[in-house]
């Protein structure tokens, strides 16, 4: 790291300090960002600084491209075995969300929360949610007069509403949290996935701390 650089990171470092980070970040990624990083180095150093700026949970949202069925049910198992084992060293609270699963499981152990999300898109996500509450109405333990919005948000799988969404490389908005980010920050990164660097993951916090969140008022 350049003198220059190495000023300017500190400084932004500092600068972060004074104020309030995100408690929740969602990290979008598309599968081949991290198959073209055979080892996950971009990925444990990003949780690294999570964890060291003081962020409480980090869910990483990563894509599969559904052309073939075999072929992203063996990335899926690829990736849902490879990455925790490389972030361990991080926090030992991670989760592994795919396809199928009902919950996401608790943690006892103290430290920042990692979920993973491996091809559990938003879509997804609302449509499994509307089929439960169908059966419940098709049951009768349900009536249609009263579903509101408390009601979908008790069958989608993720509870939490994360502060800010970073989109690594792209323009385009995510499938992802469809329901649950309607008032969260979005941060469109102008470098791909394995060009992030500590000081671009910094200036994101900052630019989060500069902004006058309005919660959709």
């Amino acid at each position: 790291m350049g003198l220059i650089s190495g000023f300017y990171e500190w400084k932004i470092k500092n600068a972060i300090k004074k104020q309030a980070v995100p408690e929740h970040i969602v990290l979008a990624l598309a599968e081949s960002d991290l198959l073209a990083d055979n080892n996950y180095s971009k990925l444990n150093s990003f949780a690294a600084w999570c964890k060291e700026t003081g962020v409480n949970t980090v869910t990483i949202y990563i894509s599969l491209i559904e052309v073939d069925a075999e072929l992203s049910k063996k990335i899926c198992g690829k990736l849902s075995g490879e990455i925790p084992s490389v972030l361990y060293d991080i926090t030992p609270n991670i989760n592994v969300i795919t396809r199928g699963d009902k919950e996401i499981k608790k943690h006892g152990a103290e430290g920042m929360n990692v979920d993973i999300s491996i091809g559990y898109s938003g879509k997804y996500e609302l449509t499994r949610a509307i089929k439960e509450i169908m059966m419940h109405i098709e049951s009768g333990s349900l009536n249609p007069e009263d579903i509101n919005e408390e009601i979908i948000e008790s069958h989608l799988l993720f509870k939490s509403e994360p502060d800010i969404v970073i989109r690594a490389g792209g323009k385009r908005l995510t499938d992802f949290l469809i329901w649950q980010s309607v008032y969260s920050e979005l941060y469109f990164t102008d470098v791909n996935w394995l060009d992030f660097r500590k000081v671009d993951f910094l200036r994101v916090l900052r630019d989060f701390q500069k902004r006058q969140r309005r919660f959709g008022k």
